[in-house]
């Protein structure tokens, strides 16, 4: 009798194993949840896990339960490759969807590559070949928030001088670098450059150069509770004609820079966050579609980096179904397949050379009006 109770036991823990492991798709998310880019990683990891309960609710990704694994990378680079490692080898996750901090998924980007596990992420791509062959971008191209405010410049005011405030993310750099080109494309000479550290409390000594050397406008490269610092600076030196232009953020910055510069400030602003400012059907449906769901648990919070994050599931459930397997080689070859994909945040294609997945600029100038974000006319 012991025996055959034994073996039923032996069996009955054999078959509980892979059983649980075939049914879960473990999904990684290293995010900024503490440091500079709390708000807009807080709601990527949101709007990743209302994805996940919308999916779970329609039996999960090909039939795999959807399970989220989230680790604070504190919006550090060193925190991220602890919490990447953890993630791989605790929690043996297949696949990453992580957030916005560009310096901390670089750093981790090669033990990624070796470890052959897909990521898809809020940032920008990291640098070496081998390591965008395993990424996939859902966050639009730098020079997109660059044009936008380059165009409203030329096509709107006077100004033909501006200055570059940039902070030393990854992501800010770049930008900055690519800032002199698409200021010449439209008639506007970038005149000063300077740089912050995402903790500074004044920047009133920048903001002084730039204006002393005959700038109109403060183009502002950066997250976070700085664009506030520099609103509050521009007015306490008295520069009534300095304009702001902020890039692409979470609302709570815009609204608290607004209130203190009012129609001098400005930012290039997502569909989420004007939706008034989408006009093509299809994508107005992919966007009523998150924001339905967005509203009914968040109410008014912005949803714009939550709404990448959905986009990021939606286009992960895609691959694994075209690969029919969460095997990672396998989902990688599949992602680069997913072409015009019309998501809530923009339309993504993706291909063998193409892992930027936004191709057409999504982005049109926003300012605040009565603590509301609404499109520039």
């Amino acid at each position: 009798m012991k025996r055959r109770i034994t073996l039923a036991a032996a069996l009955a823990l054999a078959l509980a194993g892979p059983v649980h492991a075939a049914d879960v798709y473990k999904i990684g998310a290293a995010v900024g949840l503490t440091g500079y880019a709390a708000t807009t990683d807080r709601g990527w990891r949101d709007g990743l896990q209302l994805a996940a309960d919308y999916l779970n609710g329609k039996g999960g990704i090909d039939g795999h339960k959807v399970e989220l694994v989230v680790e604070d990378n504190k919006s550090d680079p060193q925190q991220a490759v602890v919490a990447y490692q953890k993630m791989m080898s605790n929690d043996h996750v297949q696949i990453f969807a992580s957030g916005c901090v560009s310096a901390g998924n670089f750093a981790a980007a090669g033990a990624v590559a070796r470890a052959k596990i897909p990521m898809v992420l809020c940032s920008i791509l990291p640098r070496r070949e081998n390591e965008i062959h395993w990424a996939f971008s859902f966050l639009p191209p730098p020079i997109y928030e660059l044009q936008t405010r380059m165009a409203y410049l030329k096509d709107n005011t006077q100004i033909r001088k501006v200055g570059i405030l940039n902070d030393p993310s990854p992501y800010a750099m770049l930008m900055a670098k690519l800032a002199e080109t698409a200021a010449k494309q439209y008639g506007i000479q970038v005149v000063a450059h300077e740089t912050y550290q995402q903790d500074d409390s004044d920047m009133s000594v920048q903001v002084g150069r730039i204006n002393a050397a005959g700038a109109g406008a403060i183009i502002k490269i950066g997250i976070g509770g700085s664009t506030v610092t520099i609103a509050k600076n521009v007015k306490q030196l008295g520069l009534k004609d300095m304009l702001l232009l902020s890039g692409l953020d979470d609302a709570a910055p815009y609204v608290q820079a607004g209130e203190v510069l009012g129609d001098h400030f400005m930012f290039a602003a997502t569909a989420v966050q004007i939706p008034s400012a989408v006009t093509d059907a299809e994508a107005k449906a992919a966007l009523d579609a998150f924001l339905t769901r967005w509203k009914a648990k968040y109410g008014d919070r912005d949803g714009s980096a939550a709404s990448r994050a959905w986009d990021a599931m939606m286009v992960i459930d895609k691959a694994v179904t075209l690969a029919k397997s969460t095997d990672g080689p396998k989902v990688r070859d599949a992602l680069e397949e997913i072409t015009h994909y019309q998501g809530a945040a923009a339309l993504y294609e993706f291909s063998p050379k193409q892992h930027n997945g936004v191709v057409k600029n999504p982005f049109v100038m926003g300012e605040v009006k009565d603590g509301a974000l609404v499109q520039v006319k």
